[in-house]
C-alpha cells in the first residue's frame, strides 16, 4: 500500500470508528482524531529500539521517538498493523507483540502548527533478530538504547512529545522486558487485537 493511499480511521469521542480518510492529506493544523499505535521494541538483552524520524516527514520530522508508529488500516487489528509497520519501516519481524498502554491518548502540535491527534495504544514488540534495515522516508536512524539512555532522552528538547507523554506511564512499569501485558480490554472499539 502506497503512503499517498494509505488511509486513517477517524474516530469520535467515544473512540468508534466514524469513517476514513486519507492520511497525508488528514494531517495539518486541524486534523482530526484518528487511530494510531505507538509500538516500543526491545531486544533480548533489554535494550530499546529508538528511532529518528524521518527529516521529510510531513509532520514531527527529525524527532526521536520509539520504536515504530502508525495507523492501522481500516479493518486491520493493532497486532497485524504492528507486524506491518515494523517490516516496512524497520525491515523486523516480531517475536511477541503485547499490549502495555491500551487507553493511550494525546494531542500535539509541532512548531510548524502541524498537529497529531491520535487514539495511540502502545505496544511492546520483543525481536531476536535486532538488526534493522531502516527504510528511507520513514526513518533517519535506529539505535538500540539503554533504558537509561530512553529515560534520558525524555528532557531533551529533540524527543517527541508523544514519547515524553508515554514515557511518563512506562516509567513506573518498570524495565521494558517487564511491562506487564494489560491486555486487549482497553483497547477502542474501532481497534480489533
Amino acid at each position: 500500500m502506497s503512503v499517498h493511499t494509505e488511509e486513517i480511521v477517524l474516530l469520535n469521542a467515544a473512540d468508534e470508528a466514524i469513517g476514513t480518510a486519507p492520511k497525508l492529506a488528514s494531517h495539518h493544523w486541524d486534523t482530526p482524531y484518528h487511530l494510531a499505535f505507538s509500538c516500543y521494541v526491545a531486544g533480548p538483552d533489554g535494550r530499546v529500539l529508538i528511532t529518528r524520524r524521518a527529516l521529510d516527514k510531513k509532520t514531527f520530522p527529525g524527532v526521536w521517538t520509539g520504536s515504530c508508529c502508525g495507523h492501522p488500516a481500516p479493518g486491520e487489528g493493532l497486532r497485524d498493523a504492528v507486524r506491518r509497520r515494523l517490516s516496512t519501516e524497520l525491515g523486523l519481524t516480531a517475536d511477541t507483540i503485547t499490549s502495555v498502554l491500551p487507553g493511550f491518548r494525546y494531542r500535539a502540535v509541532a512548531d510548524d502548527g502541524v498537529v497529531e491527534y491520535e487514539r495511540c495504544p502502545v505496544v511492546r514488540a520483543t525481536v531476536t533478530d535486532t538488526t534493522p534495515s531502516p527504510a528511507p522516508g520513514e526513518v533517519e536512524n535506529a539505535e538500540w538504547w539503554t533504558w537509561k539512555e530512553c529515560l534520558e532522552l525524555v528532557g531533551r528538547p529533540e524527543a517527541s512529545p508523544w514519547y515524553r507523554l508515554q514515557m511518563a506511564e512506562l516509567v513506573p512499569l518498570g524495565e521494558p522486558l517487564d511491562w506487564p501485558d494489560a491486555g486487549p480490554d482497553g483497547l477502542p472499539p474501532a481497534l480489533a487485537w
